[in-house]
């Protein structure tokens, strides 16, 4: 690995430690949710509100187990609910509520200002940058990875 691959691949794990914690304080803050909760809420909002809990799996950042007991939680606190898919009975759909989308937006209302709070010191171009980078890093590896702002 050339120390420039090196140097990014620290940077990229020294700023994920170093932000995750103060999104994760926003979000508690803003809509009183977790971080895997707001991502999962997220998905299901971004999916039209009703996912299998195989395509939920696919699109967070989780294992398959995690998701499952993050929709678990999600379900107990009214947010998500589950219903059998009717065209394959070994699988559910999660589903989001009516509560679970006001939570997400409560949250989305801190979160988001805290992203942009959070890279500003880079500027708009250095973001932008920084953000195709690491997309086109991430095309390479999986070219099936969902990005959602692909231009």
């Amino acid at each position: 690995m050339s120390s420039d691959a090196e140097r990014a691949w620290e940077s990229l794990l020294r700023l994920h430690a170093a932000v995750l914690p103060r999104l994760e304080r926003a979000v508690a803050d803003g809509g009183g949710l977790p971080l895997s909760w707001y991502d999962v809420l997220l998905e299901l909002n971004d999916g039209g509100g009703r996912l299998t809990m195989g395509q939920l799996a696919e699109r967070v950042v989780l294992s398959r187990t995690r998701v499952s007991r993050l929709v678990d939680e999600l379900v107990a606190a009214g947010l998500v609910a589950r219903e059998v898919n009717p065209d394959d009975g070994r699988s559910a759909f999660a589903v989001l509520t009516a509560d679970g989308r006001r939570r997400f937006l409560a949250g989305a209302k801190a979160y988001l200002p805290a992203i942009d709070r959070e890279f500003a010191p880079v500027g708009a171009d250095g973001v932008g940058a920084l953000a195709e980078a690491l997309e086109r890093a991430l095309a390479a590896i999986d070219p099936e990875a969902p990005i959602r702002w692909r231009r």
